[in-house]
């Protein structure tokens, strides 16, 4: 056991952790005030349901002593079989604890459902949310790791596409096209918001969406850099390219936003931080810097403008994770095609054939269809049974009094001049508090 590659691994997992918190402030910042709090906990009780799905079984699923290439079977259910003390995974590669690096894959499994939850903001029960966690989690996000990010070992087969040779260092498929194509469904599912395109549905707190986007580039160095497994030159690579990417993306929105609407907004830098991220996640240890500039600038440009496909096609996705995480981490994981300098899988650009690009384009189009059509029925399952959408009152009100008895901004101040807060609850909603508190 390598000492130091267990104590980087170790603190990438904490890094990764610290994502799903700064993604909960990103997503809430964006929505309205009376939706705050039920965004945030969307986002805090994957922690909680993700992390006991992947004791009981998840872990198995995805990283078994795999049989077959889609599922990684039960064999490591409930943990068994595994001690502190084994060295090796995947062929006698990484030399650090099993344990380890199910911590370290336990938490790319958290935040890919928290993703899926900036598409059906403000209208979501919050039960039904929880739901399906259990149930998206356990039928596609266990598999498709299994597919993208287990290679196999002695006693094991790898994933299909990870045994085709797909590249994907750390969840550009697996994670992004897999989310975003999940925020997809769920939002032609639950339909559009009261008062979409008609009533404006401005963030309610930037500051909250800068402070959220800063924890996940940060957080988002354990993501990539921590999936070289080891503190090595390819934890390096990753590590300067993601900086590089995220950094230009950022510009890239911006530069876009100046030119088409004639501002350059804080949240058009946040948006384009975070789709700087994406893009460079399946690519981080496969490109160069200059690759990672090409890269960030793309993903910056691009998906600044894929954003406003949901005001054309018609679907209302609440904070833009189809036109972010879908487009951005498609973008990513096929620009491999032609940027890859991957001993063995370069691109088109640096002498490769049309193999890489082909592979790419099959992740991103098998992991986003399976995604999207599970993620379709089994909200239309949720629906038709105990319904997913909240009533045109609790919408209209906020979900958070109603979902969480709480309010994100509890203001007692009558006045309605220069001294009250933005975020104050309306009178009618303090109504409605206090009568909870009377019957309670």
């Amino acid at each position: 056991m390598d000492t130091g590659d267990t104590a980087w691994v170790l603190a990438s997992s904490a890094l990764v952790l610290l994502m799903t918190p700064g993604l909960a402030f990103f997503y809430g910042g964006m929505v309205r005030s009376k939706s705050v709090l039920n965004m945030l906990m969307m986002n805090f009780v994957t922690i909680g349901i993700v992390t006991l799905l992947w004791v009981l079984y998840g872990f198995s699923v995805a990283f078994g002593d795999a049989r077959s290439g889609l599922w990684g079977g039960l064999d490591w259910a409930g943990m068994k079989h595994m001690t502190t003390i084994e060295t090796t995974f995947n062929g006698s590669e990484y030399h650090i604890p099993l344990l380890v690096f199910a911590a370290f894959q336990l938490m790319f499994a958290v935040i890919t459902p928290a993703l899926v939850s900036g598409a059906i903001a403000d209208r979501a029960k919050f039960g039904a949310w929880m739901l399906f966690v259990v149930l998206w989690v356990s039928i596609v996000y266990f598999p498709v790791a299994h597919w993208v990010f287990d290679f196999g070992g002695p006693k094991g087969e790898p994933g299909w596409l990870a045994g085709k040779g797909v590249l994907d260092f750390a969840g550009g498929t697996a994670v992004h096209v897999n989310a975003g194509a999940a925020g997809l469904a769920l939002a032609l599912v639950l339909g559009r918001r009261i008062g979409w395109k008609k009533d404006p549905m401005r963030p309610h707190n930037l500051t909250l969406v800068m402070l959220g986007a800063g924890l996940l580039w940060f957080g988002w160095f354990g993501f990539n850099a921590g999936s070289a497994l080891g503190a090595n030159a390819l934890a390096g690579q990753a590590f300067f390219t993601t900086m590089v990417a995220t950094a230009t993306a950022m510009l890239g929105w911006l530069v876009v936003e100046r030119i088409r609407d004639g501002h350059f907004t804080s949240l058009g830098a946040a948006s384009g931080a975070v789709a700087g991220l994406v893009a460079i996640t399946p690519a981080c240890a496969f490109v160069t810097p200059v690759g990672a500039v090409i890269l960030g600038l793309l993903a910056g440009a691009v998906c600044a403008l894929a954003v406003g496909l949901k005001w054309r096609l018609g679907f209302d996705d609440a904070l833009d994770v189809v036109g972010v995480h879908l487009v951005g981490g498609a973008l990513g994981a096929i620009s491999l095609g032609f940027l890859s300098v991957y001993a063995g899988s370069k691109g088109l650009l640096y002498g490769g054939d049309l193999t890489v690009l082909g592979n790419q384009v099959l992740a991103v189009v098998a992991v986003g269809g399976y995604s999207f059509v599970v993620a379709y029925l089994l909200g239309k399952l949720i629906d038709m049974t105990m319904g997913f959408r909240i009533s045109r009152e609790q919408e209209v009100e906020g979900v958070d009094l109603f979902a969480h008895a709480e309010t994100g901004y509890d203001i007692h101040s009558a006045g309605t001049g220069s001294g009250a807060l933005v975020g104050s609850i309306s009178p009618v909603t303090q109504a409605h508090a206090e009568a909870r508190e009377v019957n309670a």
